[in-house]
């Protein structure tokens, strides 16, 4: 247990500094910005309790608004994210349950699990971060194609660190 508080404090520590650091300077267009630093939430034990998720969502978020300067944006987006987590796992949960020690990632889930629990928390976490950043629906649809365009990049981007760094034990 402690191996694996210790874990996520380190991803959550290496993703920020990733986020920050390199991927924030990577500029693909203005609809495509990616935010990998999501999956700090999405990989989070199921048996997490609801309490440390939206805390640790909340600071996530804080930390990035802090380096990003950007008002609370991200800390809000990030607690939306986390708070409907709960509900998301609810409704893509198998019908046996989820088994004790399974993680929420491709590897243990699948990859068609993974893109209905990690697409629908993406599209979440985009569509609020992006809207409120706005703050106006005059121009509804283009930030709605952001939300699109970032959310599969983001994916996207998600999809590779699963691949690179989760290495399944069932492939070798």
């Amino acid at each position: 247990m402690t191996i694996e508080i210790i874990k996520n404090i380190f991803r959550f520590v290496l993703l920020l500094a990733l986020q920050v650091l390199i991927i924030q300077n990577i500029n693909l267009s203005g609809y495509i910005i990616l935010l990998p630093y999501i999956i700090v939430i999405l990989i989070l034990p199921f048996e997490t309790n609801r309490l440390i998720v939206l805390g640790a969502s909340f600071l996530l978020g804080a930390c990035l608004d802090y380096f990003y300067d950007s008002s609370g944006i991200h800390a809000s987006a990030c607690t939306t994210m986390g708070f409907a987590r709960y509900y998301v796992l609810k409704y893509v949960a198998p019908r046996e349950g989820y088994d004790a020690g399974v993680k929420p990632t491709i590897e243990d889930m699948g990859l068609e699990w993974f893109l209905r629990y990690a697409g629908t928390l993406i599209l979440i976490h985009h569509f609020f971060l992006f809207y409120t950043e706005l703050f106006r629906f005059s121009e509804f649809f283009r930030t709605l194609l952001r939300v699109i365009l970032s959310s599969l990049g983001t994916f996207g981007f998600i999809y590779l660190i699963q691949l690179l760094f989760y290495n399944s034990s069932k492939r070798t």
